[in-house]
């Protein structure tokens, strides 16, 4: 896991909560509309269905609630930007709790049972408590921005393997995309590259030549949906570029070395 060298940016607690309980909503509509057809039809992510999809979002979704039942930490492990890199080291653990669940309720009744559990835990619970997740412990407060993240990704592998539409709270697509854009520079320090992502997050990194004025001589631009799924191995960084979906101008703006920052569960 590289150290978390950068300073994590600041989010409003509000707003995250905020996010975190709009695009849940936006899940719970989705999920509840999928036909047997749908559930049983493959994503993106392995040999998961549709069914395993949503259950894996489920699980995200109610690690805050166990989290939050569970004895407060006495110290804090795990900072915002470790998590992203330690997110790689869980896939098979992950990968067994997903298929334990989805092998029990329905997935409409365990998302709105678990979102509903969510809702009543939060209120009261200060955004600086410590609790214990898969990687250590952590701030409530950043383990709510980890979940913007969970459910940005998610709803965007919903739909790939659905075509439902589910929207994008805008919120929670900002501080999706600017905790993997903060990754980004964390996992290659510098400032020789200008990374944008319109309209959320502008981020330096790759060592070199650090630019000062005008024009940067090496930038890397795309889109909130295309950065995430570059992140998260969604999309390679060659789809990408020969697809228009990423403009990249200068001799160091070519970021396939770096990518995903994040595994694909």
């Amino acid at each position: 896991m590289p150290p978390a060298r950068k300073r994590a940016r600041r989010y409003d607690p509000a707003k995250i909560r905020a996010a975190v309980l709009a695009q849940s909503g936006h899940v719970r509509a989705g999920i509840r509309t999928l036909t047997p057809e749908q559930l049983a039809a493959p994503t993106r992510l392995g040999d998961w269905t549709v069914r395993e999809l949503a259950a894996h979002v489920s699980l995200a979704l109610g690690s805050v609630v166990r989290a939050l039942e569970a004895p407060e930490p006495a110290r804090q492990e795990v900072a915002l930007l470790d998590w992203p890199f330690a997110t790689v080291t869980a896939a098979d653990r992950i990968d067994e709790d997903t298929r334990a669940l989805a092998a029990g309720s329905g997935p409409y009744e365990l998302y709105a049972r678990t979102e509903a559990a969510f809702a009543a835990a939060l209120p009261g619970a200060p955004d600086d408590r410590l609790v214990p997740m898969r990687f250590g412990a952590m701030r409530l407060g950043d383990f709510l921005v980890t979940r913007t993240v969970e459910l940005i990704v998610h709803t965007d592998d919903l739909n790939d393997a659905t075509g439902l539409g589910i929207p994008y709270d805008r919120q929670a697509l900002a501080a999706c995309t600017r905790l993997l854009a903060d990754a980004l520079a964390v996992k290659a320090p510098g400032g020789s590259v200008e990374v944008r992502v319109p309209p959320y997050a502008v981020v330096q990194c790759v060592e070199g030549p650090r630019h000062t004025r005008g024009t940067p001589p090496n930038v890397v631009e795309t889109d909130p949906l295309t950065w995430i799924r570059l992140a998260t191995g969604r999309t390679d960084w060659d789809a990408a570029v020969g697809g228009a979906k990423v403009a990249a101008s200068g001799e160091r703006a070519h970021l396939a070395g770096l990518l995903p920052l994040l595994g694909q569960g």
